[in-house]
């Protein structure tokens, strides 16, 4: 699947967000917003939750099938393919069932940044409704 720079850090950083929201005690109790705790880390610390998961995330993400996406919507895959471009990126290694739990984690980590990623815009559409588009 061809996604955009756009698509593939918003699907990444609320994948990361979400992964930060259930490792914190005080997210997970309620008595921390998840964009509090975001905005107060530095960037470094982000950055290290972001080289992980795009590690694990983005070969999948990119693997994925080409599908049609209509203007307004969000790309939308079945399990099976998620599923299969999961298995595809892990590697040999491990016991069956060893296996077999990595690809349903590495698979609900997917399917988490596929639910975070924007809106597909019309390229064809102007940016402002009252403007014209370029020649």
């Amino acid at each position: 699947m061809r996604f955009t720079e756009h698509e593939l850090t918003t699907a990444l950083t609320g994948a990361a967000k979400q992964l930060l929201a259930v490792q914190r005690r005080d997210v997970r109790k309620g008595r921390a917003d998840i964009e509090a705790v975001w905005a107060e880390m530095d960037r470094y610390q982000r950055f290290r939750i972001l080289d992980a998961l795009g590690d694990q995330l983005l070969p999948v993400l990119v693997s994925l099938p080409d599908v049609e996406v209509a203007p307004g919507t969000r790309p939308t895959f079945t399990d099976e393919q998620i599923d299969a471009a999961v298995d595809g990126s892990i590697g040999e290694g491990g016991g069956r069932l060893r296996r077999r739990a990595a690809v349903a984690a590495r698979a609900a980590l997917v399917r988490s940044a596929l639910q975070q990623l924007p809106v597909r815009n019309d390229p064809g559409a102007p940016a402002d409704p009252g403007s014209t588009p370029p020649p």
